[in-house]
């Protein structure tokens, strides 16, 4: 009721405003009244004089025009009220209003609001791709900073050059056969009906038009964020097999690498093969990307063999320090940050509310699993050996960064820090049972990609609830020993084959005086001197 009042009293006042203005030029000035003589003033005969008259008659008027105002303030008055009174819905009762109503939203035109663009998601999940894609390519430049600085100085011009061509190599391959090998058809295998569900087609990927990609996201990003995957995949050898072989056996084992094993493997999980049928979960890549690496790797040490002078007669460990580490350190913050795209962009769509929360989180339980794991590396080596061993940190981050990449969405942040804790515990154990095994691993690779990524793989259900339709301990075990099995011996077969072919080994002339000087011919630190040890 107080609004009809109040809206009735602005029309009026507007309409008074209105009538007033036009009484105002409607009425004449009044003549200057004569002066009157004290005696007619009391005088009983009133005399009127002109000046009076014209009053009479202008009073008259402004009446007649006040009158006239004040029907045409009725009728606005009547008209605000009405108008109110629609534009205000009330419960029926005289009283105040209430919300609208979904009648009287209805019945009210709709404001126009800005239509959301269709092309708004396929722009922030191509986004999403290219980003993460580049954040892992730079995990490239990590490896390769990483490797030239624990390998001796004698050999960093050529972990930096194996690093280089391996990145190209798994460009050419993953598109010329790589990718639909482990993507396109992989449920039906139309070229080889006998291994439907355990590989995609032979076959170069192609890509649509830009204006006729109508997926989710630009199939170009896609294919980048993949191959770029595909690539660190080879990375993870590079280093264990350092400063003994050569460089051409390890090329053509890329190649294999790149074009047939990662793709293959991973077409079992991310390409909806027999193993992602059966429940089998790897977010990331703890198993499809850093064990198959692991794997790999270890095939190519057995076969290689251990650095000349690494060990001794009756179990003697010579350490063979690294050249640089700066270098390695900032080849580990390279990879750290690289792991952000790694497993962010995993989430595969940014489209929505829930998608850019879910990568923030992420993005800090990767980091707080990295985290955790530097923590306990330098802990334990403190207790163990009396000193921090700084190249244990650098371990201890990138196996807290494997362990959490299996499952790095689903846990708190607590949980993350167990899982990463747990992967700098794999490496203060593993790194020393290797040497007393006798197994050269250089840059710690098997411990950090092999063991923390069987690790990080088997602890995925401990970050769910356990309810119908979550990964089971049972099919995360399956997955990590068939990929293990295919991994190891499918390498192995490769690398035997290479060693009986054309050799894997540098003489011990060529080891002696450095790969760089006899594989490259370009002294990473020339003004050392090639003898430099």
């Amino acid at each position: 009721m107080l609004l009809k009042i109040a809206g009735a009293g602005l029309a009026l006042a507007l309409s008074a405003t209105t009538v007033w203005a036009k009484a105002d030029t409607t009425m004449q000035p009044l003549a200057e009244p004569a002066p009157i003589l004290l005696a007619q003033a009391d005088s009983t005969t009133t005399t009127t004089t002109p000046a009076e008259t014209t009053t009479e008659s202008t009073t008259e008027s402004v009446g007649e025009a006040v009158g006239q105002a004040a029907e045409t303030v009725a009728d606005e008055a009547e008209k605000a009220v009405d108008a109110v009174a629609q534009a205000i819905p009330t419960d029926g009762e005289e009283g105040s209003p209430k919300e609208p109503t979904a009648a009287s939203q209805d019945a009210a035109p709709a404001a126009a609001a800005p239509a959301e663009s269709s092309d708004v998601p396929y722009i922030f999940n191509t986004l999403l791709f290219l980003m993460a894609g580049f954040l892992v390519m730079f995990m490239a430049a990590g490896f390769a900073m990483l490797e030239a600085g624990l390998v001796r100085s004698k050999n960093a011009a050529m972990q930096c050059l194996k690093n280089l061509a391996l990145y190209a190599i798994a460009g050419i391959m993953f598109w010329l056969i790589g990718y639909n090998l482990m993507y396109e058809g992989v449920d039906t295998a139309n070229n080889i009906q006998a291994l439907a569900n355990y590989m995609g087609t032979f076959s170069v990927k192609t890509f649509p038009a830009p204006d006729a990609d109508t997926g989710d996201y630009s199939a170009y990003s896609d294919w980048f964020f993949q191959m770029v995957f595909c690539a660190t995949t080879c990375s993870i050898v590079s280093g264990t097999v350092a400063e003994r072989m050569r460089l051409w056996p390890f090329l053509i084992f890329c190649v294999f690498l790149t074009g047939i094993l990662y793709p293959i493997t991973g077409s079992w999980e991310w390409g909806t093969g027999w193993l992602d049928q059966m429940g089998f979960s790897d977010f990331a890549g703890s198993t499809l990307v850093h064990s198959v690496g692991g794997w790999a790797a270890l095939a190519g040490a057995l076969v290689v063999g251990a650095r000349a002078g690494k060990f001794g007669a009756n179990g003697v460990i010579h350490p063979m320090p690294g050249s640089s580490i700066p270098l390695a350190t900032l080849g580990t913050f390279i990879l750290w940050l690289g792991w952000f795209g790694f497993n962010g962009g995993s989430q595969l769509a940014l489209g929505t509310q829930v998608d850019a929360s879910s990568v923030a989180k992420i993005f800090v339980n990767t980091n707080t699993a990295a985290a955790a794991g530097v923590i306990v590396t330098i802990f334990l080596t403190q207790i163990f050996y009396r000193k921090v061993d700084v190249t244990m940190a650098m371990n201890g981050a990138l196996a807290g960064l494997v362990s959490i990449t299996a499952e790095p969405l689903a846990p708190s942040m607590a949980s993350a820090a167990l899982i990463g804790g747990i992967g700098g515990l794999i490496v203060v154990i593993f790194v020393p049972l290797l040497d007393k095994m006798r197994i050269d691993d250089v840059v710690g690779a098997i411990p950090v990609h092999l063991v923390a990524g069987i690790w990080g793989t088997m602890i995925v259900p401990f970050s769910y609830a356990g309810a119908e339709g979550d990964p089971t301990y049972y099919v995360q075990f399956i997955g990590v020993v068939s990929i293990g099995a295919l991994a190891f011996f499918s390498s192995l077969i490769v690398w035997l084959v290479l060693a009986a072919v054309i050799g894997l080994r540098a003489t011990p002339e060529e080891e002696a005086v450095g790969l760089d000087s006899s594989e490259v011919g370009v002294l990473a630190y020339p003004e050392f001197g090639s003898g430099r040890a």
